[in-house]
Parts: structure tokens; C-alpha cells; sequence
């Protein structure tokens, strides 16, 4: 007669998940952010394994969480295995024989930067596929599976970054309001991400533009920029993502004087033995196009 013993069983991967990404984050906010589910959620989940564990990992206090000491011990031996898993996966992934290009990008540059480069990319390389997502910040490429992200980043912010664009600033707006503009008077347009933009300018180039802080906030920089080309206002330029619209003559510089952010748009990429096949030409090839003016 066949014996089938009942073997002990772990904990749900999901806890053990919920448990790495809050331990590496020292937040059950920031790990459901990263998760996509919810604070309450990780919260369930890492009592669920607390009490499997029969032991507390978490301090919780109304500042945030603190991982205790059983917690701190298994904290680097979590994050290494998951780290292991999903290099395997994006390993697997990379097995499919046209497997998609997945580029993770900040909203303004994969609404303004990425669309006109990636159509002339599809005319050279017909056979690949692209599917983006918009983030507000750059993903852990050790750990989600995107093959590449593009983000304004210090220029010694990563390791191995590779600068696709320098990021200068300067003023903009429509061409029917060049005729009557004043810096000190327009109204100003702001982008809510940096919306220092003005100040910044000013303080670099010396140029006096009033009260930096006036006008209307925009929360994503494409509206911005619409409603620069509208003529409600000036903008403050960022050279890489309005390529397009001074080529067409949508708008128009407001100074011949740049600012600098500090910052550049960069690309990274995760370790070489994640990385797409093509991963490599699709990068030279994006920082190699060139967009020209519109007939």
C-alpha cells in the first residue's frame, strides 16, 4: 500500500516576497508601491509570516516599520534569492524567439522622447517589438523584468549608465506670443516634477523672470508643453523632450542662454547576463537617431 505522508509546507511566496521588498525598504508603503498591492496587504502578509515563523521580524511604530533582528538576519539572504529568481525568469523570457522589448520610461520622455525615435527604430529593425510603461521612478532592474529604463539621472547616479542626451533648459513658447513677451509678466508653466525649473534658470543665467513660482502646475510635462504650444504661457524647456516642437516651429526659444540641471537622460540596463539579445543595438540605434524637422 502507497504511503503519501503529509510533508510540512512553507509559507506562501507571496509573504516571503512581501517580507524581502519591505525589509529592503524599511516600508510596508514603499514594498505595496513596488508590489502593486496594497500597504494593508503587506501588512497581512508579513504578519501571516510572522506567525508561521513563530517569531516577529518587524517593529511597528508610528513612524513606519523597523526590521528586528531575526528580521535583519534573513533580510540579504531573501533579497539575493529573489534576485536569483527573477534573473532565471527574464532568462526564460528571453527564450521566446521574438520576445518583446519591454522599456520602462519617466511619462515625459516616454510621451515626448521615446514615440518619434521608436518609429524610425521599427523602419531599421522591423522585427522587434516594444511595449513601454511610464514610471514617476526607475525600476529595479535586478529585479522586474524590463530590459531597459530611461530616466533624467546625475550623471554618477548608476553604474554603467549610458547618457542618450544632455538636459538644458531654456525658455519656450508659442510663436504667437514672442511679439509681446516679457519674462517678468508672462505667465509661467510648470511642470509639478520639477517645478524649481524657473528658479533654477534664473539663478544660472542671471535673467530676472519675476516671481518664479506664478503661474499654473501641470502634474505630467506633455500637458505642459500642449499648453505652451496653445500660448498660455512660457515654459521652461527641457532640449531633449521639445526637440520636435522647435523643429516644427511650435515653439519658439525665449533666450539664447541654457540652463543646467545637473542631470542627463540615461539608459540603464540590467547585468549583461539578463540582458535582451538585441538590447545593445537598440540602445546605439536610439542614441544615434536624429529627429528632423517636420515638412
Amino acid at each position: 500500500m502507497a504511503v503519501h505522508p503529509r510533508r510540512p509546507k512553507g509559507p506562501p511566496l507571496n509573504a516571503l516576497r512581501a517580507f524581502e521588498a519591505a525589509a529592503r525598504l524599511q516600508s510596508f508603503v514603499a514594498a505595496a508601491e513596488e508590489l502593486n498591492v496594497t500597504p494593508g496587504a503587506v501588512s497581512q502578509h508579513i504578519k501571516a509570516l510572522e506567525g508561521w515563523a513563530g517569531t516577529a521580524l518587524f517593529v511597528r511604530n508610528p513612524q513606519g516599520v523597523a526590521l528586528l533582528p531575526a528580521g535583519r538576519s534573513l533580510a540579504d539572504e531573501f533579497t539575493q534569492a529573489f534576485d536569483h529568481l527573477a534573473a532565471a525568469t527574464q532568462s526564460l523570457r528571453n527564450l521566446a524567439p521574438s520576445p518583446e522589448i519591454h522599456i520602462a520610461a519617466l511619462p515625459s520622455v516616454a510621451q515626448l522622447w521615446l514615440p518619434p525615435r521608436l518609429g524610425k527604430l521599427r523602419e531599421l529593425r522591423p522585427d522587434l517589438n516594444f511595449s513601454i510603461t511610464a514610471l514617476e521612478n526607475p525600476p529595479r532592474l535586478s529585479r522586474e523584468l524590463f530590459d531597459m529604463s530611461v530616466f533624467f539621472c546625475g550623471l554618477d547616479e548608476f553604474e554603467d549608465q549610458i547618457v542618450l542626451a544632455e538636459d538644458p533648459i531654456f525658455p519656450v513658447c508659442s510663436p504667437k506670443l514672442t511679439d509681446s513677451f516679457r519674462l517678468d509678466t508672462i505667465p509661467l508653466l510648470h511642470d509639478q516634477t520639477w517645478k524649481t525649473d524657473w528658479m533654477l534658470w534664473s539663478e544660472t543665467t542671471g535673467v530676472p523672470v519675476g516671481d518664479p513660482s506664478r503661474g499654473p502646475q501641470y502634474s505630467l510635462y506633455a500637458l505642459a508643453v500642449e499648453e505652451a504650444k496653445s500660448g498660455a504661457g512660457a515654459l521652461m524647456g527641457h532640449g531633449c523632450l521639445i526637440e520636435k516642437a522647435l523643429k516644427s516651429g511650435e515653439l519658439m526659444r525665449l533666450s539664447a542662454k541654457d540652463g543646467s540641471t545637473g542631470r542627463a537622460l540615461t539608459v540603464q540596463l540590467p547585468h549583461p547576463s539578463r540582458r535582451h539579445p538585441d538590447i545593445e543595438e537598440v540602445v546605439g540605434l536610439l542614441r544615434d537617431i536624429r529627429i528632423h524637422r517636420e515638412s
